[in-house]
């Protein structure tokens, strides 16, 4: 450990640099919050500026930046500093790179986007403190009350919310259809510092290709046939709020090439406009499509995904939670009857069996029909959809602890990969099929349950207990 450490009652002094606002807004934020002392900047150069004329106990640098880069500002760094600890941050992880930063005195190389908790361990330790910590989070914040999260996942996931929403970071929120994201994005926006301003939903998929252009960067009179008058777009009608742009994946490659320049400098053009425009809107993007492979087949920027991909925001479908479906069922039918309805037992019994692959939005629907068909009385399995009703009656007769069975088959799953790929969050995920955030969601939730998930020296297979 570096000698120039926080043991005594000082505040660890944290300088962060990167180019990106949005990158920089999110590590000044979380740890912040987390009790460091932080100084961000936004290039090389005035880091090693910064670094002359003050005392810090560490420095995160991105990699890839203009002007001198990380590699290059972590050597400069440490000529002049030479115990100075240096995490480096990127979003684009190459090995070569990663084996030269070791080499060269960092503490560690972190791929974007960055897991808090592994960012909050290797500065903890880095600075000389207990990297076992808890995270800290702010009690100030609380759900909505209409807001459902009874499941650990779900509980995971707005309390990630809550260390990200009041940074000013881009959010890429996945999950598949119907699991609530549009709900996620009002939370997120809610507890941030732009809460007053507006909130502007745009879905990408909804909206004609020929006229998302217009919709998102507005026209001028006569920019197209059929543009009779001038009028504003999404974007500046989100000035000083957010924007939340669902169904990304589905936004044309010229449209894209827009989007990228948005989210740099936050400057467009109107169609049929030479003017330049500036909004402060903060980004959140939404998508049900796994967006690497689609960067990989060519569909989408890597560019722009990286640039939306600060952090990602995994919402487990609801399959996934099911201490989350009868809570969710009892207030969709108040809702629908005024608190008249309530369930039969065999109904609550097909709620939990059944796997609702259209998730929440599959079981409000179900419980309108409900309450529509029993009128407002007794809710009854007949009232249900039938294939709730079929799938539950066939789990019932052949598989009576199938949901047990299936954790317990995720649980070995996960184990084994863990274990085949050393323990690397992000090389498990990959080999799962899942996202890194809803790995680590699911680690966290074994943790909670007692198992261990981490690499002991006494147990370098990580065994569960």
């Amino acid at each position: 450990m570096a000698p120039e450490t926080a043991n005594d009652a000082r505040t660890p002094r944290v300088l962060i640099v990167d180019d990106d606002a949005g990158q920089r807004s999110l590590l000044n934020s979380f740890l912040g919050g987390q009790g460091f002392d932080t100084v961000p900047v936004a290039s090389g150069e005035k880091a090693l500026e910064v670094l002359r004329a003050g005392d810090f106990d560490m420095m995160i640098s991105d990699v890839r930046m203009p002007g001198i880069s990380g590699l290059e500002t972590l050597r400069r760094a440490r000529q002049e500093r030479a115990v100075l600890p240096v995490l480096l941050v990127t979003a684009y992880a190459d090995i070569r790179e990663a084996v030269g930063a070791m080499r060269d005195g960092a503490v560690n190389y972190l791929a974007k986007p960055i897991d808090l908790d592994e960012l909050l361990v290797s500065v903890r330790q880095a600075t000389g403190l207990s990297k076992t910590a808890p995270l800290k989070f702010s009690e100030s914040r609380q759900l909505p009350a209409h807001i459902v999260a009874r499941s650990p996942l779900m509980q995971a996931l707005f309390r990630d919310a809550s260390l990200v929403a009041p940074s000013e970071s881009r959010v890429l929120v996945t999950g598949e259809s119907g699991v609530g994201k549009e709900v996620l994005a009002d939370v997120m926006h809610a507890w941030s510092a732009r809460a007053s301003g507006p909130l502007v939903k745009v879905n990408c998929a909804a909206i004609p290709e020929t006229l998302l252009e217009s919709e998102l960067f507005g026209h001028e009179k006569g920019a197209f046939t059929g543009a009779a008058a001038h009028r504003i777009g999404r974007f500046e009608l989100a000035d000083g709020g957010t924007i939340f742009l669902d169904e990304i994946s589905e936004m044309s490659p010229q449209l894209q090439a827009k989007l990228l320049r948005v989210t740099q400098d936050g400057r467009f053009q109107r169609l049929g406009s030479n003017t330049e425009i500036h909004t402060d809107a903060r980004i959140l993007a939404a998508t049900n499509r796994n967006m690497e492979e689609e960067v990989k087949k060519g569909r989408f920027r890597e560019d722009l995904f990286y640039r939306l991909n600060v952090v990602e925001m995994n919402i487990p479908p609801l399959r996934e939670r099911s201490e989350d479906i009868l809570p969710l069922a009892s207030a969709f039918i108040a809702q629908f009857t005024q608190g008249r309805a309530r369930f039969s037992s065999s109904v609550a019994d097909c709620l939990v069996r059944y796997l609702w692959p259209g998730n929440v939005r599959e079981l409000r629907n179900a419980m309108e029909r409900a309450a529509l068909l029993s009128r407002g009385e007794m809710i009854l399995p007949e009232h249900l959809p039938a294939r709730a009703r079929v799938a539950a009656e066939h789990s019932s007769a052949t598989e009576p602890f199938d949901a047990h069975r299936l954790e317990e088959i995720e649980r070995q799953a996960i184990f084994q990969a863990l274990r085949k790929h050393d323990f690397n969050r992000t090389e498990t995920a990959k080999a799962l099929g899942i996202s890194r955030r809803a790995m680590i969601y699911k680690l966290q939730r074994l943790r909670e349950l007692g198992f261990e998930v981490d690499p002991t020296p006494e147990k370098s297979g990580g065994a569960e207990r």
